[in-house]
This record gives structure tokens, sequence and C-alpha cells, in this order.
């Protein structure tokens, strides 16, 4: 990777991959960065949560142009392939190439966003570039609840223009971004004995391909919790389903690629299910066909489980897990293409001797439909008898197509290119609606190169896009007055 062009940048992200920085354990690079700032005699100050800006000043002949703001975040998703052991707070991620591709080997890559920290600290070290004042944004905790940019004070920042560096496509530029709310449930039950005379089996749903609840809700992905709920509820109404535990899914901004339930059914009803769950999966090869190649359902017999969920609150989870929706709500009639409003049932999970947990997220680039759907998943959980709460949430982008710094930039890449840049808003959830929030006056763009399968095990990104956006990025910088 460090013999790849430009060396600077890829040597930066190299170093941010053998940095373990999963949400809400970033300590290590934020010492990177106060390590890299004092090496290079580059000014720098943090927060109460540990956000880091570094400053740099304008090269000559720009100190009077309009300061800029370089912005990405320093954490990342840590999603696995259940067969892989791996530690996210100790081991480095195992990155390779493969072909244009960066991967890496069992995990989710970091590229999200570590590519965008390594550009800026490119930029920060690169005395050949020409730019205005810089100061560059390393925000915390985005992944999991946007921590840093809730937390960002309103006088840390003196720029007039935003970059964010967090976008996932090569070529496009975005000027706009999805609202989002979480909504969780918890069901307490009442744990029963085991009736005598049944059979005991685990049900796996596994082999999604998973990904970003937001950019890739609308690729008509498998959802590992709504199919191996289908499978029950449908067991559930012809026999005597004992169910004893119910986990899937891990984040909450990640289509859930995995989920297993412990179930037991009458000893008399054991062939019927294994006929049943073929059949089932040839039904789920007919309806997803090539967006889920790998899909599997399978039943694995196992030790009878000495207790399971009372019945009138197993069959209300079955019910309420089947009613809550997913996927996309609604599309955008302002900006063809785009997702406008949707939902992900995230993660079902049992939580000490008594509790289950079920954790959802709606976005949405209209603020009131997002709340709509909320309330919508609200009410299928307490249906299902869940105490139900909501998280802050997080305001959205609008879109400003009169935008001084979105004309600079799409002069530039036409230029560069021969062909105009496609403008973007994006159904995922940036730090820039926050940022505008604290900062009315910023002009924003967000940039990025291409990547695919972000906040899964198949995250990869593109090396040509890579070292095309940062020739971008750095044109641009040089155009701004």
């Amino acid at each position: 990777m460090k013999n790849l062009e430009p060396k600077r940048m890829w040597n930066y992200f190299y170093e941010i991959t053998q940095i373990p920085r999963p949400s809400k354990n970033e300590g290590k690079i934020v010492e990177y960065l106060k390590a890299f700032a004092e090496k290079n005699g580059l000014e720098i100050k943090t927060d109460n949560v540990q956000n880091v800006i570094i400053s740099k000043p304008a090269t000559a002949g720009y100190e009077n142009h309009k300061r800029v703001v370089l912005q990405a975040h320093v954490d990342m998703v840590a999603e696995k392939n259940a067969d892989v052991e791996f530690n996210f707070d100790t081991d480095p991620i195992q990155a390779y190439i493969d072909g244009d591709w960066i991967k890496a080997k069992g995990t989710t890559l970091g590229a999200d966003n570590g590519i965008g920290v390594a550009m800026a600290l490119a930029v920060l070290t690169d005395e050949n570039l020409k730019h205005p004042a810089l100061e560059c944004l390393f925000t915390v905790d985005e992944e999991t609840g946007l921590t840093g940019a809730f937390a960002l004070d309103e006088k840390s920042l003196s720029g007039d223009i935003l970059i964010n560096l967090d976008s996932e496509d090569d070529g496009e530029i975005f000027v706009g971004c999805a609202g989002g709310i979480d909504t969780l449930g918890k069901i307490t039950y009442t744990p029963e004995k085991t009736p005598q005379n049944y059979f005991g089996c685990s049900i796996t749903v596994r082999g999604l391909k998973g990904g970003h609840s937001g950019d890739d809700i609308d690729k008509g992905l498998g959802n590992a919790n709504k199919i191996l709920n289908r499978f029950l509820w449908m067991t559930n109404a012809r026999t005597d389903l004992r169910l004893s535990s119910f986990n899937g899914g891990n984040l909450h901004n990640a289509i859930p690629r995995e989920a297993t339930a412990v179930v037991c059914v009458p000893d008399d009803y054991k062939e019927k299910l294994r006929a049943e769950i073929n059949l089932f999966a040839s039904i789920l090869e007919n309806e997803f066909g090539d967006r889920e190649p790998n899909l599997k359902i399978e039943l694995e017999s196992v030790a009878l489980p000495e207790t399971v969920i009372d019945k009138a609150t197993s069959d209300r989870l079955l019910m309420g897990l089947y009613v809550c929706p997913h996927g996309i709500k609604a599309m955008s009639f302002d900006m063809p293409g785009l997702v406008e409003t949707s939902t992900n049932l995230a993660s079902v999970k049992m939580k000490g001797s008594n509790t289950i947990e079920i954790n959802t997220s709606q976005r949405s680039s209209i603020e009131s439909a997002k709340y709509d759907i909320a309330y919508q998943v609200e009410s299928a959980l307490k249906l299902a008898g869940a105490a139900v709460t909501h998280g802050d949430g997080y305001p959205g982008w609008q879109p400003n197509l009169k935008s001084e710094i979105l004309r600079i930039a799409s002069d530039s890449y036409k230029k560069r290119y021969k062909e105009d840049p496609k403008i973007r808003a994006i159904h995922a959830g940036l730090e820039c609606g926050l940022f505008l929030k604290k900062y009315p006056h910023l002009d924003m763009i967000s940039i990025g190169p291409t990547m695919r399968g972000v906040h899964s095990p198949d995250e990869k990104l593109n090396i040509p896009s890579t070292q095309k956006t940062w020739d971008w990025l750095v044109d641009i910088l040089a155009s701004i007055e």
C-alpha cells in the first residue's frame, strides 16, 4: 500500500489501519494525531470529547482567501465475520490489495473514514500545495452517535468553507444528507421451564451482504432479523413453537447480516420443521436471487434449553417484529433516485436473564417524515409489549445549489476530467447537518473516493478513484478565493 501514489497519503492511511479505533474507543488515534501535530510543528487543540483540530497557515498569496475546514471522523465501524477471531480494541486491520481495491481480511476496512483522515494529514504536511488557511477537524464517534459533532463548540472553528471527506462515490458532490433518529424497544419476559418431549434446535440466517443502513437501503438486500422472524412466525402458526433466544444484528447503522434463534418444537414436528426450512430456503432464493447469492438459513440440533420465553411474550415478539417496518418508506420527489425516508430493524438481542432489546434506526431528509416513521416503529414495538424510547436524533443538511464551494468544486472537476460531476444528496447521516446548525454561515460540500460494502466485512476502497479524489481536492483548495 505504501508504494501507491500519492505515497504521502497512502502511507498515512496504512498507519491509520494499524491503530485500533472502534467507535467510543478512539484514544489511540487521538494520541497519534497529537504526535503528528507535534512532529510537524502544527497548532493543535482538543476538546472534552477528544475532537481534534489541527491548523495550518495559508500558503503565500492565499492569506486573504476564505478559510477552509477539512473534516473527517476518526472512528470506524467494528464489524467482522462470525468465523473470524479479531479484537477491534487491540488488533490492527489486516488490509491487502486485490486488483484495484483495498480490502480487509474478514473485517471492516475502516476506509470509512480513515481515508478522509489520511487525505487531511497529507494536505497538512505537503509543502508543495497551494491553499488558504486550514483547520482540519477530526471528530470522534460519528458511527454510533455523532458524539463529536454534537459536542463541538460553536467557537471552535473559524473557517468559511467546510469540505467533508466522508462520501463514498468518486465524481459526486454531496450537498445534503438525511437526518436520523434511533428507536429502542425493551421487552421483559418470564422464563418458563421448557416442556418435555420437545426438540431443541438453532435456526440461523447468514451469508447476507449487510451494508450501510442509509446508503445501501435501496439495494433490496436481506435483513437477517426480518428473514429469521418470518420463518419463526410461520412455524409458530403451524405448531407450538417455544422460543428460547433470538440474537441478530449488531449496529444501529448496519443492515443485519446474521441472526440466530434457539427454539423448541414438539418431537413429532421435528421432521416437518426440517422440510419446511428447506422449502423456505428455496423461497428466499427465488425472492432475493442475485442480490443475496450467499444467503443461507440453517437448522442445527442443540441440547434442549432449560428455559424458554413465556408463550404470551414470545407470540407478541414474533408478531411485533413481523409488522415492524424495514426498508424504504418513501422516495424523494425533489431529487429523483434519492431515498427520502427509511428505517432499519438493526438488532434483536437477549440482555440479562429476562430482557430482549430491539434496536432500530430511522432516516429522512424531511424532519416531520423522520418522526412519522419513528412513531410507526414505536407503535409496532409497543404492540409487541415493549417499552419504547427514542434517541436525541440529528438534523439533516438542506441542499444549497447556489453554494460557492459547490461551483468551485464542479468547475474543478469539469476542467480536470472533461465531464460534469454528479450533484447529489445522500440518504445517510453526515455530520454536516450538525455543523450547519452550529455554524450557519458555513458553505459546505462532501466528497470522497469510491467505496463499497461500507459497514460490513465486505468494505473495500477503490485505488484509482482515491488517487483521483486526491488530485481533485488539491485543485479545489488551490481554486478557493
